[in-house]
């Protein structure tokens, strides 16, 4: 790695958004080398990694967030100047099922990177060492802290909308993004907070929705919908989230939140119909399953506990005082996301 470059720590890069932001964030900022550290769960994969794997100023370290003196010999080995904190637990699902690995990881996990940060660039409350004045913590959170929407359209999560979380998950989110804020007034630590929408495109893991609608398609298995299907989420393209974590890290004021959003509403079932319309044409159901249309494979299936109506942000902060907007629609989004799966799932 490169010895005047500034080197920051950046969590959890073997998921989904991590393994898009790394190949990204390399290419664009040449004066940065990054060290991930990552516990490689079942949802993190190296093989989303594989692009950069060699790259003079990438370096892995497998190891665990809550693991204080391994966060403290990577500080102090690698002088780090910065830290992006992806590393989470954020299956819902297993939330329901396991929740207290989501408070150890979620909840611990931040406390000793933002102690650890805190330690290694501060002499103490409200000063900073002099070599480590611009150093930051950039938190990655989720819109699910916020709790569920009415159906008005005008209703839209915004920075100052009350937590009010629903699952262990989002629970646990919200309970990070507090301490979070909490080093930032106790402290003085520079720490900025970014919630994000339904992230989606390539890499993600096969459980989740997008994936899983598409992998069950292809193999003629039933495509398994919650309850009526019309929960709404708001979708963004997973590098336009990335664009959007860039720009909060270099150019978001400490102490802030700005929430990342795709303005793209859309319910289970328009994902599953826009999905099966692409898959239609592309692989033609007829040759392969014998149906006219894989939209005849949707099945609904007993709701998720606790699940949420809607969600949609309201991205207007970021756009207005960072100058950030989403370059994909859906509809571009989707198509690009469709087409990786399909060579992922070729290649199997």
């Amino acid at each position: 790695m490169n010895n005047t470059n500034k080197t920051i720590l950046v969590t959890g890069c073997a998921g989904f958004i991590g393994s898009n932001f790394v190949p990204y964030f390399l290419e664009k900022h040449e004066n940065y080398n990054i060290v991930n550290l990552d516990l490689l769960t079942y949802a993190g994969s190296l093989e989303n990694l594989k692009e950069v794997e060699n790259h003079p100023r990438y370096k892995f370290i497998k190891g665990d967030i809550c693991n204080r003196e391994l966060v403290e010999f990577i500080f102090n080995e690698y002088d780090i100047q910065g830290v992006i904190h992806f590393a989470a637990e954020s299956h819902v699902d297993n939330s329901i099922k396991n929740p207290g690995v989501f408070v150890e990881t979620n909840v611990n996990g931040t406390c000793t990177l933002l102690d650890v940060a805190k330690n290694y660039w501060m002499e103490k409350p409200f000063i900073y060492k002099e070599k480590y004045n611009d150093c930051r913590f950039h938190h990655i959170s989720t819109d699910e802290v916020y709790g569920t929407l009415s159906d008005d359209p005008n209703d839209l999560f915004t920075e100052t909308t009350p937590y009010a979380p629903n699952s262990p998950y989002s629970a646990s989110k919200a309970s990070s993004d507090m301490i979070v804020r909490s080093y930032k007034e106790t402290y003085g630590l520079n720490t900025v907070i970014t919630n994000c929408s339904n992230n989606y495109g390539p890499k993600q893991h096969d459980e989740k929705l997008i994936p899983t609608i598409i992998r069950n398609a292809l193999s003629g298995n039933p495509i398994p919908i919650y309850g009526d299907g019309k929960n709404i989420r708001d979708w963004l393209y997973v590098l336009d989230h990335c664009k959007g974590i860039d720009l909060a890290y270099h150019k978001g004021k400490a102490g802030e939140t700005y929430n990342i959003g795709g303005r793209n509403e859309r319910t289970n079932l328009q994902i599953v119909d826009t999905i099966c319309k692409i898959l239609d044409e592309k692989v033609p159901p007829k040759e392969r399953i014998g149906k006219e249309s894989y939209k005849e494979l949707v099945t609904f299936v007993e709701d998720r506990a606790g699940h949420d109506r809607r969600y949609a942000i309201d991205a207007t902060k970021i756009e207005n005082e960072l100058g950030w907007k989403a370059d994909e629609t859906f509809e571009t989004g989707i198509l690009k996301t469709v087409e990786w799966y399909l060579d992922k799932y070729a290649k199997r």
